[in-house]
């Protein structure tokens, strides 16, 4: 491209999916409505701050509207993916192929010549929009494992660009990453960026160990919050690695705002009340996903129900499930079992009117979610392998000091940042039910222990926010371009 044809703007997320979802009304006509999701919340007040550019698919197949700003002056650029794109490029190489390879094979990868085809022509089509609005020299911060092409065909595009990747989910062990028939396109793919982040400082040795294995240099060791790990490419250039856990918005899920730091709020205290005022109000949210350990959660619930070591008079267990890819037959399958135990545990032990199970299987506002999370007195965060989890974070963040616990997987990200969590094996049906009867009975019998441990975690959330994260990510890019350009090929600027 020549300069005259650069785009104008000076920093540009690419991801998957815009922060809002086109929907239809019942007139046939259009409008914007703001989209829930983990890397949204991550990334929305980053590009705020920015004023930047947002590159992705609107959410409907076929759809080609025009580019809109939002009210906080974000750039949405579409890029349109036909039904075909979606059942190949989406639902089958993403999330059938790379999600279970990605997520320790909790399901049986599918490997799809067809899907690898859709899946390098959609990046390339992404990459296209991004070289399209981009300014001359612009940052670029690519998302996740949909797209990671990306960073290689800006290379060839726009060598000028300074390219940034992060990677959401967890990067399996070079043992599971070379079952991947495509291994060195992927990787060939990431290293076009200049600066690659991951969540933990494990992803960034699994990637060392894959870049190793496929024959490139490496240097350096894995560290948080910093690129002090180098890749060499075939062709010379340096990429700078990183570990740089994501983190939330603090500001709308705060406690302190309406004095819910002493006293839960008003509509908590009427949520409560529509529950029947139970002692204990257990919460579950979650996409439907097999990754998420739901079922298992819900047979550690019912165990501890059956022994007599909770009482169903006085615990409620509300789980809510925002429905995702109910195409693909591993979710069609969870959704089954998660919802054969709902009813169940309500058969076994509910009485008329007072189940011990509210599940609900839809998405709720972020107003709603922040009144469960009030209402909530343990959180149930208990993944079988999770990038980092959000929802954990944010729980924390809006219940703020007063008595509370977390239940959190050791295989989530979120562990290695929240000790005073009660940590469990979600493979072990036993580590689940223990961590929960203690959770349960130190909120219950120990609240000054149960406040000492939130406090912890709530220093430790709003003081590592998502505007750390970005900084620290992108401040890792200072000279990294620059040094990532073998002779020969750096730019005058």
């Amino acid at each position: 491209m020549r300069s005259s044809e650069f785009g104008s703007n000076s920093f540009v997320v690419v991801a998957n999916r815009l922060p809002v979802d086109l929907h239809t009304r019942a007139d046939g006509s259009t409008e914007w409505v703001p989209s829930p999701g983990g890397l949204v919340s991550g990334l929305s007040p980053v590009l705020e701050k920015q004023q930047g550019c947002w590159v992705g698919w609107p959410g409907v197949a076929d759809a080609s509207p025009e580019p809109l700003r939002t009210d906080k002056d974000v750039l949405l650029h579409p890029v349109t993916l036909t039904a075909r794109d979606y059942t190949e490029f989406y639902e089958g190489f993403s999330n059938a192929t790379l999600w279970p390879l990605y997520h320790d094979l909790i399901v049986k990868p599918t490997y799809d010549h067809a899907w690898w085809e859709t899946y390098r022509d959609v990046n390339q089509r992404f990459a296209e929009a991004t070289a399209s609005v981009a300014a001359e020299g612009a940052t670029v911060w690519v998302q996740d494992y949909q797209l990671q092409l990306v960073p290689g065909l800006l290379r060839e595009m726009r060598p000028d660009l300074r390219v940034g990747f992060f990677l959401h989910i967890p990067f399996p062990g070079a043992d599971l990453f070379q079952q991947l028939p495509w291994r060195e396109e992927i990787l060939d793919g990431l290293l076009g960026a200049d600066l690659l982040g991951f969540q933990l400082e494990s992803g960034v040795q699994n990637f060392l160990e894959v870049a190793s294995m496929l024959g490139r240099e490496t240097a350096g060791e894995p560290a948080t919050r910093a690129a002090a790990a180098q890749i060499t490419t075939n062709s010379g250039r340096k990429v700078g690695v990183g570990a740089f856990p994501i983190s939330i918005d603090t500001s709308p899920f705060e406690a302190a705002d309406d004095g819910a730091d002493s006293e839960r709020s008003a509509p908590a205290t009427q949520l409560r009340a529509a529950l029947g005022n139970p002692e204990t109000v257990l919460l579950g949210v979650d996409r439907l996903d097999y990754t998420k350990g739901i079922l298992q959660r819900l047979e550690a619930y019912e165990e501890l129900l059956a022994n007599g070591t909770l009482d169903p008079s006085s615990v409620t267990f509300i789980q809510l499930a925002t429905p995702s890819r109910e195409r693909i037959d591993s979710y069609k399958a969870t959704r089954s079992a998660v919802e054969e135990a709902v009813g169940r545990i309500n058969g076994r032990f509910a009485e008329l009117g007072r189940p011990v199970v509210h599940y609900q299987h839809r998405s709720v506002s972020k107003q709603t979610l922040r009144d469960y999370y009030r209402a909530a007195d343990v959180m149930l965060v208990t993944p079988f392998k999770d990038g980092m989890n959000l929802v954990a974070k944010e729980f924390i963040a809006c219940h703020g000091v007063r008595p509370g616990a977390l239940v959190l997987s050791e295989f989530a990200g979120a562990a290695c940042e929240l000790e005073e969590a009660f940590l469990c094996n979600p493979f072990d049906k036993q580590s689940l039910r223990d961590q929960l009867a203690r959770a349960v009975a130190e909120t219950r019998d120990d609240p000054d222990a149960a406040t000492a441990r939130m406090r912890a975690m709530y220093e430790q959330v709003t003081t590592h926010d998502v505007d750390l994260w970005s900084r620290s990510f992108l401040s890792s890019f200072t000279g990294q371009h620059a040094a990532a350009q073998p002779v020969g090929e750096r730019d005058d600027r």
